[in-house]
């Protein structure tokens, strides 16, 4: 049991890291009265930029996007004259307004420093911010991998109406087609590793307390058989870059800086027609929001989730008294082969936890994409496991 709660310790502190990593790149305020501050020092082309305007006087203020804010780089003032950001702001004692400039990215096509300056009741704050073009593995991988999905996504929520949430349901039925090949050898390959389990027992009590022999047995018992016990879990990790991946370009999906990566059939592509409710669900809210919905949403995905992995595991789970026999004391060999109790245990109880952490975590359309997904899933190993039981007859 400790093994697996190491496992689980390991991957949330990995999985925490990561999301300070992904962090945004906080501006600290330096000044008093009116404040500016842009969301980051730095950013690439295209930029979606945020600056945020805060009134820390005691009086309400009213200014112009445009008339009263300007900015500048090394060629000039950048016109906003004619922008959709142009309006007259009214911002009490306390309070902050951001202005989006996503929309203006073709005027901030150069790469150079910049400086917000504004007029505002008696007070002139500034803000600075970089221009930086993007690396070669940065532009490799989005004109290979993020621009063909955005342009994907943003076709097939074309034809769902600029539905969002049916989008979700699509792709997950693609990914699931694409996956369904290596999907069927994982789980043959789990009902195979169930069917030698008597044999590694076996080996493991002959051999128990000689690490180098036990290790060469086992790997040669694996190759016999043609069995690999690290499928248990490796679906789960096949999956993962292809989760990340979508769930970066999904957040971003509403950024009128995607425009720049569309392709030409999708030129009258209009972002912001996209309809992120999909019946009473808000797919970009998280589990941090709270509401019964997402409750459910999280209960049905773990439970899922728990249930396919059952389907995959033995009829009946038995408990053991040694969750492992290998010792791991010298030989680094033999103490990387894994038990196949502790790796079922922990794919039947751990594996629906990570899941739920990640649909608590992240968006609600992440969660949407695992429920179908999982679905798509039991109905395979129900498959697979009729094949199965037919070819021991």
């Amino acid at each position: 049991m400790k093994k697996v709660i190491d496992f689980i310790i390991i991957f949330l502190l990995v999985f925490l890291i990561i999301g300070m990593f992904n962090k945004k790149e906080e501006v600290p305020i330096t000044n008093w009265g009116i404040v500016l501050t842009t969301d980051k020092n730095s950013y690439s082309i295209p930029a979606s930029i945020k600056l945020n305007i805060k009134n820390l006087t005691w009086e309400k203020v009213t200014f112009d996007t445009c008339k009263d804010i300007i900015l500048k780089s090394n060629s000039g003032i950048i016109d906003f004259s004619k922008s959709v950001i142009c309006k007259t702001v009214e911002l009490e004692s306390s309070e902050t307004e951001i202005i989006d400039y996503a929309t203006e990215y073709k005027k901030l096509e150069t790469a150079w420093e910049y400086y917000f300056s504004a007029k505002i009741a008696w007070k002139e704050p500034i803000a600075s911010f970089e221009l930086d073009n993007r690396w070669t593995i940065s532009k490799i991988f989005i004109a290979f991998i993020y621009q063909p999905i955005l342009n994907l996504i943003d076709w097939l929520i074309l034809i769902t109406g600029y539905s969002l949430g049916w989008w979700i349901i699509i792709m997950t039925i693609i990914v699931r087609i694409l996956l369904l090949h290596p999907q069927h050898k994982m789980m043959v390959s789990q009902k195979k590793l169930q069917a030698v389990q008597p044999k590694i027992k076996k080996i493991q009590e002959e051999f128990k307390g000689q690490q180098a022999v036990l290790g060469q047995k086992l790997m040669a018992l694996y190759k016999e058989e043609k069995v690999n016990p690290m499928w248990s879990c490796g679906f789960m990790l096949i999956q993962m870059p292809i989760l990340f991946v979508l769930y970066n370009v999904i957040l971003e999906i509403r950024d009128p800086v995607n425009w720049y990566y569309l392709y030409d059939f999708l030129a009258k592509f209009e972002i912001d027609k996209i309809n992120h409710i999909f019946y009473w669900i808000d797919l970009f809210k998280t589990g941090m929001d709270f509401p019964i919905q997402w409750i459910i949403l999280w209960l049905t995905v773990a439970w899922l989730q728990y249930f396919q992995i059952k389907l995959s595991l033995a009829d009946k789970l038995k408990e053991t008294k040694k969750w492992a026999i290998i010792e791991k004391k010298k030989d680094w060999f033999a103490s990387m082969m894994p038990d196949p109790d502790v790796m079922n245990k922990f794919m039947l109880y751990g594996m629906p936890l990570m899941v739920w952490v990640f649909t608590f975590t992240f968006f609600a359309g992440l969660g949407i994409y695992w429920w179908i997904s999982t679905g798509f899933m039991i109905v395979q190993q129900l498959v697979v496991n009729k094949i199965i039981k037919k070819n021991k007859k």
